[in-house]
């Protein structure tokens, strides 16, 4: 009996990896999700401090007025005062959002790869596939990263993502939860699109004997380093704007009076230096 059980046991997760084998567009998106949940464990303190560090407010980060704010100011004075799991505040809105949205841009991606694409993409035609998918599931999923930026910033205190979406539908409407929508679609979508860009072009450059060795995994994932690295430099201004918008909605009215604000107190360096205000 117990041998019957496991055949059958074994004949339906190999049917379920048939089912999954058959259907590219959804193993892509189980893969992305799979990728995505232990990406945000692993990086969501590093996501919590450039979260505050973009909103320098010293009750929040620990620092006076005027002083320089670094990472190590930002993560003694969480550890101080919020304990070390303190560091992975926002973590559940941060899961709701990656889990599915990586999953909706590694499936929208391969769909426009096998049906858009032809062939290998080029560098233009990477950086329109990559900016495409993650508009697909940036605007999905546009109120969660409203939810999770404020969670993260420590100037809203939600009980949950559930009480937050009635807290800020009741309170500011539908434009509450899709605020600072454009600038994400601004970080985002170039993010996504230099992103890919940068990593196919890369790997091309490399001798196509290192992706077949043995050491191919730790190769792709520094053609991943380099790529996120770059992509990040470009698109940093834009994430700086939507950070400000997604946490003052009733202070600024649309991104250009964001871009007047951060010009007045901070100059050009206000998009990539922080100092408390």
């Amino acid at each position: 009996m117990q041998d019957k059980i496991s055949q059958e046991d074994i004949d339906q997760r190999n049917t379920r990896m048939d089912m999954i084998s058959n259907y590219p567009v959804l193993k892509s998106f189980l893969v992305g999700s799979f990728s995505g949940t232990f990406s945000t464990i692993i990086f969501q303190p590093l996501d919590l401090v450039k979260t505050r560090l973009q909103n320098p407010i010293p009750k929040t980060i620990g620092a006076r007025p005027g002083e320089p704010c670094g990472m190590m100011t930002i993560i003694g004075h969480i550890l101080q005062k919020e304990q070390i799991f303190g560091l992975w505040k926002g973590m559940t809105p941060s899961i709701t959002r990656c889990v599915p949205g990586v999953g909706l841009y590694f499936s929208s991606l391969h769909w426009l790869k096998t049906n858009v694409s032809s062939g290998d993409p080029g560098p233009f035609e990477a950086i329109a596939l990559g900016m495409v998918a993650r508009s697909m599931s940036g605007v999905c999923l546009i109120p969660i990263t409203v939810i999770k930026t404020r969670f993260e910033s420590g100037v809203y205190q939600y009980g949950g993502v559930t009480q937050a979406l009635r807290v800020i539908y009741r309170t500011e409407g539908v434009r509450g939860l899709c605020c600072g929508l454009v600038p994400t679609l601004f970080r985002d979508a170039p993010f996504s699109g230099l992103y890919f860009m940068f990593y196919t072009q890369t790997k091309r450059a490399l001798p196509q004997e290192w992706l077949n060795s043995n050491f191919a995994a730790p190769v792709n994932f520094s053609c991943g380093l380099v790529a996120g690295l770059f992509a990040s430099i470009v698109t940093q201004p834009a994430d700086v704007v939507k950070t400000k918008m997604q946490l003052y909605p009733d202070k600024f009215n649309g991104i250009y009076s964001v871009l007047v604000y951060i010009n007045k107190k901070y100059g050009m360096q206000g998009y990539f230096k922080r100092t408390c205000a």
